[in-house]
């Protein structure tokens, strides 16, 4: 077989790839940043049992942990502790199959279902990058905001996030590359990616050599990221820490 007629549909096969990467950026950016706001969440329904003076020691310790509970940080933290603490080939199986094992659902399409898992999997570890960077930030310019008389949006989206980006771009940048090279986990529930394609030519054609090609795909894509972060990093040194 002529070698640009299979470079061509490795080429076609690697849309897939793309398309899975800026889908789960677009909407696993965002989606992390809701989620991080989930995990910091302060709010304690039942704080007022904190202020109840019980005699008995075990009643004190009940009310105490009731009192502290809160329902929006605890269920954020169990969802992102679950999604991290279990492989991404899983969760795409899972999406994939979910609906009709459970409940005898119809299932989504093949790449849909891929797209939902992936922007599952990647906005968890977005959003502890999110909070991570949030909660760095020093107290004091918060409360230097305050002191301006602005309110707490103004001073998340005015002060804190642009700070927060210098500080994040590092550790968002390895998770973009490294989400360059997960997509090809899309081909266990049969997403023709570009690995997909080529190692049907090593099964039915023999050939080994468009298999070690695709490397240059992912050598390109991440080499052109690195790039794009780099210049990210120079055009934020503005905010000296």
């Amino acid at each position: 077989m002529n070698a640009m007629v299979i470079i061509k549909r490795l080429l076609e096969s690697s849309v897939i790839n793309l398309e899975i990467f800026f889908v789960t950026l677009a909407l696993g950016l965002p989606l992390g940043l809701i989620i991080s706001f989930g995990t910091m969440s302060k709010w304690a329904p039942f704080s007022f049992l904190l202020q109840i003076k019980a005699e008995d020691g075990f009643m004190k310790k009940i009310l105490c942990f009731i009192g502290k509970f809160r329902p929006i940080h605890d269920i954020t933290a169990i969802f992102v502790w679950i999604i991290r603490g279990t492989p991404l080939m899983l969760q795409v199986i899972i999406v994939y199959y979910g609906p009709g094992l459970i409940w005898g659902g119809e299932a989504m399409g093949r790449l849909e279902a891929a797209l939902v898992a992936f922007v599952i999997n990647y906005a968890c570890y977005f959003s502890e990058i999110f909070r991570g960077g949030i909660q760095s930030m020093p107290v004091g310019q918060k409360e230097a905001g305050e002191v301006l008389g602005m309110t707490k949006t103004q001073i998340f989206f005015k002060i804190t996030l642009l700070q927060m980006v210098k500080r994040i771009v590092p550790p968002m940048g390895n998770e973009f590359i490294t989400l360059v090279k997960d997509t090809s986990l899309a081909r266990i529930i049969a997403n023709k990616e570009i690995i997909m394609m080529a190692q049907e030519y090593v099964s039915s054609k023999a050939l080994i050599w468009p298999l070690f090609s695709t490397a240059v795909f992912f050598l390109v894509a991440c080499g052109i990221l690195t790039i794009l972060l780099n210049v990210a990093e120079k055009k934020l040194d503005y905010f000296r820490m």
